[in-house]
């Protein structure tokens, strides 16, 4: 693919074939978005699969936290094989300890159970008590594709200073820019190279909406911009 990757996150079919239609690149496919983003069942994943030709970056994520607990990496290892047996291309995860340090032994628990599938280290990062130390641990990690990042836990607007730093620390090829993100925004990161971008709430009316090809048309406009 050349210039700016754009993805969308959907819920279900309808989503999946309107950001195709608009210019998306990729889906990151979640079920329950007042939690945050949460693990979809593999029936959703193999209708989208059967409807749309993106590919799918699916939530592995039990919970509104960014922890996990043995038992439930466990449920997460058994669904990333059911959904990777309906379509998934890679998928979204990452934990944190009690401390706010990235939880290596439970996010390698889960490189290994997806491989060879590449995966997305998602805004775990953004909340860990050490941000730079986060970042160079995770940048290590084998088969990541990106890191979805709004550089703070406020959003993009909060993070941009975090976000042009990784960039200048040459993790601008990593980073997926997402969480808040507004058009405003666009511009500046692409300035400072970086080069994808994940949309949500900006391609829909709400939640209880579906996404709009429309919208996600503008936002693909917006990020060939360079």
């Amino acid at each position: 693919m050349t210039g700016s990757l754009l993805e969308v996150i959907a819920l279900d079919v309808r989503d999946a074939v309107a950001a195709e239609q608009g210019g998306a690149d990729r889906l990151e496919v979640v079920a329950d978005m007042a939690a945050d983003g949460l693990t979809p069942s593999p029936e959703t994943v193999a209708a989208i699969a059967a409807e749309c030709p993106l590919p799918q970056m699916v939530m592995l994520r039990c919970d509104a936290t960014f922890t996990a607990a043995p038992e439930t990496l466990d449920r997460l290892a058994r669904d990333a094989k059911a959904l990777a047996q309906a379509g998934a291309a890679g998928f979204v995860f990452g934990f944190l300890d009690g401390a706010g340090v990235v939880d290596l032994a439970a996010t390698e628990a889960l490189i290994h159970a997806v491989s060879p599938l590449p995966w997305t280290f998602h805004r775990a990062v953004d909340h860990a008590a050490d941000v730079q130390a986060a970042w160079r641990a995770v940048r290590l990690l084998p088969n990541l594709a990106t890191v979805l990042t709004s550089g703070a836990p406020g959003g993009v607007g909060d993070g941009l200073p975090v976000l042009r730093a990784r960039a200048e620390a040459g993790d601008g090829s990593i980073i997926l820019a997402g969480g808040g993100l507004r058009p405003a925004h666009v511009p500046v990161l692409l300035d400072q190279g970086i080069r994808a971008f994940h949309i949500g709430s900006a391609a829909r009316e709400s939640w209880s909406d579906p996404v709009e090809w429309r919208l996600v048309r503008r936002w693909r406009t917006l990020v060939e911009r360079d």
